[in-house]
């Protein structure tokens, strides 16, 4: 299995050298050279496996000769084994139609635990074998930053350096990130940014001669593509649940930066059958106007109760554009150079075709948020994060034949989220037992003025 930018000018690799490397030279990013397929009867022989294994067939064709099928099994085991469900991502019923995929049941309770755990193992892998350290500088809305740092704290060959705009993720986002004491962590607050300042300081650094000179910069963050495969395994566990591949399914997922519910369409590509992904977007809608009517410009930055739906520049979407719109990486490029100067650009007739073939989009704003906690509480005694209520309102309001699944994508455990739960639905949510000391933990980590100057300067500084 080869590996292409989006931008068609870097080289392509196979997945070992895609995993160190992040993001593409061209500033691109990496997908496979061709989609691989499971028949009808291949997903059906998937049926009833335990989730390890059944990450391990779904991620296989995409690993090729770079891991054993058996030494990738023994790494999905152990990439799970600390997950709370014995099942990772349980289906939960809340009407005739409705579902909720929770996908929180990892060490810091966020749908990113499923694809980090196992990127930090697959990062160790491959360093064992080529030598060096990696230095991965990463920037976060608020759960990739606790998630990546789990997973790598500890390890001899890898250092992190995690942005966060400084008071725009939770109290519990912000302290299961900066509690972390291990020697190659290093958690940064950027003053007066937001989670787009400091996505571009990210993509800056790994185009920085003066950085890459001196260190091998990786990626966690879902520009990565092993992090995006590893998230394309629930989609086939919640299908397999509910009927498939004899029965479609359609997904809504809250989206911020698009990596999630790209991974529906990398399921879809693979044979999976999928009735719809709906794009669930809060009032920071670039996507849900890219959808709808092919605007895709980038506004101001509103703070809402969902932090990590707090984005205008979705780099996954990047991917989508690429894949449907004939995958001409030049016509890409210049596409996106568009966008980088002037932050606005409209799809071609091709990219609005073939993403309509798959992808509808909604919005929700602060009410239509609390309303969605409301019911999913009242109607259904389910506590949700707001993030999750997003994607509710979003299948709630899709017009999908009743004979057709719909599966939310719960992205967070409602207690990150305690205040806006409580406001919404007058119940607090309490932290799991496991990490229930959390505030008596001492907390470490800089604040750093929002120029990127600043960022990089700290990176060299501190960097082994």
């Amino acid at each position: 299995m080869k590996y292409v930018s989006t931008r068609g000018q870097a080289p392509s690799l196979d997945f070992a050298e895609v995993t160190l490397a992040g993001l593409a030279s061209d500033g691109g990013l990496y997908l496979p050279q061709e989609w691989p397929q499971f028949s009808p009867e291949e997903i059906r022989a998937m049926r009833g496996l335990p989730y390890p294994e059944l990450a391990a067939r779904v991620m296989q064709p995409f690993v090729g000769d770079c891991l054993t099928p058996d030494r990738l099994r023994e790494l999905t085991e152990k990439a799970y084994e600390r997950f709370a469900h014995k099942a990772v991502t349980p289906l939960v019923q809340l009407n005739e139609q409705q579902w909720v995929l929770e996908l929180f049941h990892g060490p810091t309770l966020a749908f990113k635990d499923v694809a980090l755990q196992m990127l930090g193992l697959l990062f160790e892998e491959f360093l064992s074998r080529s030598g060096g350290n990696l230095t991965i500088v990463g920037a976060t809305s608020g759960d990739t930053g606790s998630a990546a740092i789990d997973a790598v704290a500890g390890l001899d060959n890898v250092e992190i350096f995690m942005l966060h705009p400084k008071g725009r993720v939770s109290d519990v986002q912000r302290r299961q990130m900066t509690t972390v004491r291990a020697p190659n962590i290093h958690n940064i607050a950027v003053e007066d940014a937001s989670f787009d300042d400091a996505q571009a300081m990210v993509k800056r650094i790994f185009a920085d001669e003066t950085v890459i000179a001196k260190h091998r910069i990786g990626a966690v963050n879902s520009i990565n593509w092993a992090r995006l495969m590893a998230q394309v395994v629930y989609y086939f566990a919640a299908s397999l649940q509910l009927g498939g591949p004899d029965r479609k399914l359609a997904f809504s997922v809250p989206t911020g930066n698009f990596g999630d519910v790209f991974a529906g369409h990398v399921a879809a590509r693979m044979g999976l059958p999928i009735e719809q992904l709906i794009v669930a977007t809060n009032v920071n809608d670039i996507l849900h106007r890219a959808l709808s009517a092919g605007d895709y410009s980038a506004g101001k930055v509103t703070p809402t109760a969902a932090p990590s739906m707090d984005i205008q520049v979705s780099s996954n979407f990047e991917r989508l554009l690429f894949d449907v719109g004939g995958r001409d990486g030049a016509a890409l490029a210049e596409q996106m150079r568009g966008f980088d100067a002037n932050k606005a650009m409209q799809l071609t007739n091709a990219q609005r075709e073939g993403a309509a073939a798959l992808f509808t989009s909604a919005r929700a704003d602060e009410h239509d948020t609390a309303q969605a906690l409301r019911w999913a509480y009242e109607q259904c005694g389910e506590l949700i994060d707001p993030h999750t209520a997003i994607g509710l309102h979003a299948a709630l309001q899709a017009e999908i034949d009743p004979s057709v699944p719909v599966v939310t994508l719960a992205t967070a455990h409602p207690s990150k989220f305690r205040d806006a739960v409580e406001q919404a639905t007058g119940c607090r949510p309490a932290l799991p037992a496991r990490i229930g000391d959390l505030f008596s933990r001492e907390e470490s980590y800089v604040s750093l003025s929002g120029t990127y100057e600043a960022v990089r300067d700290h990176i060299l500084e501190n960097a082994a």
